[in-house]
């Protein structure tokens, strides 16, 4: 049996009761570690704190890991229990979805165990979940890559007046593209968008494009280590929120559409001073 467990979002506690007694159950415990963190982070002090909560040794899996060679730890769970932990909810990301497929190709049996995700969590700073529009991704730009595919999607949201919720890149265990064409890999520094980085994006993307989608003067709302007992939220306007310190990772930012009055309240409480 392959357990995918949620962890929910803030430290080794967030996990639910199901949850911690699948994981004691289980021969192997894998942990997830690339489409998102627990506000504790992957330190071995960290992982020792995991590891003594839920009684098992913990495998950390990386991206190549789980998109590569996922098929040895479907294996192990076709003759044994194994669990695979996922921050937040464990279809929160694409690739959990493409692991059950596999899983379910092989004969494996899949239990999923759900928990807390930034997709309901996100409801905590007072804009309604019903009226966001669809969820989108900003990545790093870089100087030969900078991707906009999104501009469209926020475009569409803020005609309809809903709000945008922009998870935000992280990049953990990546291989540099030089590395790559020598065959050799070598990773870079783990690296976590900031909301400060993800409105400098934006605002260049909009200028690029000029289709008026927002702009310095759209309201936003940052959020850092949702979930967390530190957790940070500010709103205002873009060029206001650009030097606000959120401090530690993980951020999100959500482009405010048109507001309901209780979500106006809501958000009276959380503009930047």
């Amino acid at each position: 049996m392959l357990y995918i467990v949620g962890l929910g979002l803030g430290d080794e506690r967030d996990i639910t009761v199901r949850g911690l007694d699948a994981v004691r159950r289980c021969a192997k415990v894998y942990m997830e570690a690339y489409t998102s963190l627990l506000s504790l982070g992957l330190d071995p002090a960290s992982l020792a704190n995991l590891e003594k909560m839920y009684g098992k040794e913990i495998t950390v899996a990386d991206r190549e890991m789980v998109e590569e060679r996922a098929d040895q730890m479907l294996s192990e769970a076709a003759d044994a229990d194994v669990a695979f932990l996922v921050v937040g909810d464990p279809f929160g990301a694409t690739t959990h979805t493409d692991l059950v497929v596999r899983a379910k190709n092989m004969g494996v049996e899949v239990k999923v165990i759900h928990n807390a995700s930034v997709m309901n969590a996100i409801g905590v700073c007072g804009l309604q979940l019903y009226r966001y529009g669809e969820t989108i991704s900003i990545p790093f730009f870089t100087e030969t890559w900078r991707p906009d595919s999104f501009y469209e999607k926020i475009q569409n949201s803020r005609r309809l007046g809903l709000h945008t919720l922009c998870l935000l890149d992280i990049r953990v265990k990546e291989p540099t593209l030089e590395s790559l064409c020598r065959g050799k890999k070598v990773y870079e520094p783990a690296r976590f968008m900031t909301v400060n980085t993800a409105i400098s994006q934006l605002l260049e993307v909009e200028e690029l494009h000029g289709g008026s989608a927002y702009g310095p003067d759209s309201l936003c709302m940052g959020v850092a280590r949702l979930g967390s007992d530190d957790q940070k939220i500010v709103a205002g306007p873009m060029k206001k929120l650009l030097d606000v310190d959120f401090g530690p990772p993980l951020h999100c930012l959500i482009i405010v559409g048109e507001t309901h009055p209780v979500e106006q309240e809501m958000l009276e409480f959380y503009m930047v001073k």
